[in-house]
């Protein structure tokens, strides 16, 4: 039908009064033959111009065969919604990536990062929007093109960058956010320090700027905070803990071995490693691939990526 509509002088680069074209719609739908016609008639200025790539629409629809056909027809992977078009969404999304992130579509989100889709250039990180969904295998592919860990929500923001909101409850992607640069020490950046920590309760109120302390002691999360805390000194060298924090875990199973590490001097090859770490930045640590390159003996490259604690990867190992 398409095919005959075009022989008698359709136009498939008029767009409806939302900017959708024909590709779009089909696109969404996945309708791979009616994609294979539109896509030589379809003019890239018109589609520019309708503030929406029909890599968008196909993401949003999980047709991975159509996101394929567009990028191997020079669809552009990074172009990102107009703000008209944007206005239309809560989260203001803007990359065809984080439609196939929001699916939890591994399959489409991992042929536009191959494409070379950058993985940071959402307002809502496409990181957090994994990790909200404790997809594993989804975040290991963020993080390995270089999704930043260390991103701020826009929404009740922390003085702590807000990946480790989602993995208080999982060794897997706390470890995963940590072995990939994550800043712990922004965590101990009380500035209540060992002065009482009186503020005003929590309210239904958006709150600004939350400081570790006040989030891990919540009750719901508590008994966490010393499992957490431990964890998180294996990526420092000393820390001072509030008097806040200092109480919580006063009352975990955890705390004479935490107490150890702090009064004990670390060792000189974790010193190393945390000062490698420094130097590669976190812009490095976020690329597996950059480290791969270093002129370093394999066991290094290990050590410094903390492979030891890569506890995903020994369970995908685990169970294929």
């Amino acid at each position: 039908m398409i095919s005959l509509l075009l022989e008698h002088g359709a136009d498939p680069n008029i767009p409806l009064y939302n900017g959708h074209m024909p590709i779009h719609r089909v696109a969404y739908h996945g309708h791979i033959l009616a994609l294979e016609h539109l896509i030589p008639v379809t003019r890239l200025d018109a589609v520019k111009e309708g503030g929406m790539s029909p890599l968008h629409s196909a993401a949003a629809g999980g047709h991975a065969q159509c996101v394929e056909m567009l990028l191997k027809a020079d669809y552009d992977p990074n172009f990102m919604l107009h703000p008209r078009v944007r206005c239309n969404y809560d989260d203001e999304r803007r990359s065809a990536l984080f439609f196939a992130v929001s699916n939890n579509d591994l399959q489409c989100a991992r042929l536009l990062l191959e494409a070379g889709a950058m993985v940071n250039q959402d307002p809502i990180n496409c990181l957090q929007v994994a990790l909200r969904q404790g997809n594993y295998e989804l975040i290991n592919m963020l993080l390995k093109f270089g999704a930043n860990v260390n991103y701020y929500s826009r929404v009740n923001t922390t003085h702590f960058p807000s990946a480790l909101q989602y993995a208080f409850k999982d060794e897997v992607m706390l470890r995963m956010i940590l072995n990939h640069g994550y800043d712990v020490k922004r965590c101990f950046d009380c500035p209540y320090g060992d002065s009482s920590h009186d503020y005003a309760p929590w309210t239904t109120s958006i709150i600004k700027d939350l400081v570790f302390c006040e989030v891990i002691t919540v009750s719901w999360l508590k008994h966490l905070s010393a499992q957490v805390v431990r964890m998180m000194l294996d990526y420092t060298d000393h820390v001072s803990f509030c008097t806040k924090l200092k109480e919580a875990l006063e009352e975990q199973k955890q705390w004479q071995e935490i107490c150890h590490i702090q009064r004990n001097p670390r060792g000189l090859k974790h010193l190393c490693r945390l000062r490698i770490r420094q130097h590669l930045s976190h812009l490095r640590l976020r690329s597996p691939v950059f480290i791969s390159f270093l002129p370093l003996p394999p066991r290094l490259k290990d050590y410094i990526r903390y492979k030891e604690y890569d506890v995903y990867s020994r369970g995908s190992m685990v169970n294929p």
